[in-house]
């Protein structure tokens, strides 16, 4: 057994099923869960920083900071339901959120950061809400999935250079009908 089959046994959850149900390397899962969680609570604490430039009379930087750290506790909850413990739904949601495939978390955490940046481009607004697009970069990637290997890319390119394979050939304009010509309906009807 190997080191990351060792780790993803024990970081399993009680009745988890153990067979994986897709083909996403183990090591980018943790890195999607680390850099989430991780990068989270940095959003936190960096939002609650941008916060304090309410002082200063910058009030677009005080909602920049405040929708940071929403966004970190949204994403801490749902990639470390551990840490709030104190909230009865928590573990549901990150259960939910679990049985979604990866793109919708990909783009919930891309949209999610966006905001903060637009209301106050500081570095520390860039560096936290930059760690939470980070986190859905990295499930994006997980939703593209495995790459090819390399003799099915080679082939690929041997048969498309040797002309259109069958299933890369569009059959659009093959498949095009006559437009048929029909009369002006009556105005008198």
């Amino acid at each position: 057994m190997s080191i990351g089959d060792r780790l993803a046994a024990i970081m399993r959850k009680p009745g988890q099923d153990t067979a994986d149900k897709d083909d996403v390397p183990w090591w980018m899962k943790y890195a999607g869960r680390g850099l989430g969680t991780v990068g989270s609570f940095i959003a936190i604490f960096l939002g609650a920083w941008n916060c304090a430039s309410i002082l200063l009379a910058q009030v677009d930087c005080f909602l920049g900071g405040l929708w940071q750290m929403v966004a970190g506790f949204i994403v801490v909850t749902i990639e470390a339901p551990c840490c709030c413990l104190f909230i009865a739904f928590v573990q549901n949601l990150s259960d939910w959120v679990d049985t979604r495939p990866y793109w919708n978390r990909a783009a919930a955490y891309c949209v999610l950061a966006l905001p903060a940046i637009f209301l106050c481009p500081g570095i520390g607004t860039i560096f936290g809400s930059g760690l939470i697009f980070a986190t859905g970069v990295i499930y994006g990637m997980m939703a593209i999935g495995k790459k090819a290997s390399r003799d099915e890319m080679r082939a690929t390119v041997i048969t498309d250079s040797q002309g259109m394979s069958s299933n890369t050939k569009s059959t659009l304009v093959q498949n095009a009908q006559p437009m048929g010509v029909s009369e002006r309906p009556d105005s008198n009807v």
